[in-house]
């Protein structure tokens, strides 16, 4: 409102107090737009598998009107690994403890905090200002968002790959068992 009552003042239609109706059309304009929703994570270390899955679901549905399909689809996509496999956490090895506490991390604090800090920014700004090499801060955060979801596929393939293996050692051990002409006459 400002910007208009000011190139109303520069096209000659206002001649006086012009300083004073550019500052109260700005006040208004302040005043009429409504304040941009806030967003807030819940999800502290102390959360138990159930309350993390929950608080993510709660994440997913507070963004859903903040950000744009590709970036809901990659925090939906981050959601969907850690929930997978929040059940079998804490089987184990050193390794496995690194996943766990990554998970957990990326869970609690790295996905709301990065989406935090992106949705901080005015929605004007996020998809025009080029931030860090010609890239606008919806393209950092889409690189940021990839990285954390490809991180989050590789330790769930990780974290899986001792039951995969067992899969497999099944398979064989039934196609060895079952395939065996002897055992197929006695049918």
């Amino acid at each position: 409102m400002a910007l208009g009552t000011l190139a109303l003042f520069f096209l000659g239609v206002i001649h006086n107090y012009w300083i004073e109706i550019v500052a109260g059309s700005y006040a208004l304009g302040y005043l009429a737009v409504p304040e941009s929703p806030k967003f807030e994570s819940d999800l502290n270390a102390a959360m138990t598998n159930d309350q993390i899955v929950a608080a993510l679901d709660k994440l997913v549905a507070d963004a859903r009107p903040l950000v744009s399909p590709a970036i809901l689809s990659l925090i939906e996509s981050i959601r969907q690994s850690i929930v997978s496999i929040l059940p079998n956490m804490g089987k184990g090895n050193a390794a496995i403890d690194q996943n766990t506490y990554t998970i957990r991390q990326t869970a609690i604090e790295y996905l709301p905090q990065t989406l935090k800090r992106y949705l901080s920014l005015p929605p004007a700004y996020r998809n025009t200002f080029p931030v860090q090499e010609g890239k606008t801060a919806t393209q950092l955060l889409i690189e940021q968002l990839t990285l954390l979801d490809d991180t989050m596929k590789k330790i769930v393939a990780n974290f899986l790959a001792d039951d995969t293996q067992a899969l497999l050692a099944n398979g064989r051990f039934l196609t060895s068992k079952f395939q065996n002409e002897d055992f197929l006459k006695a049918l």
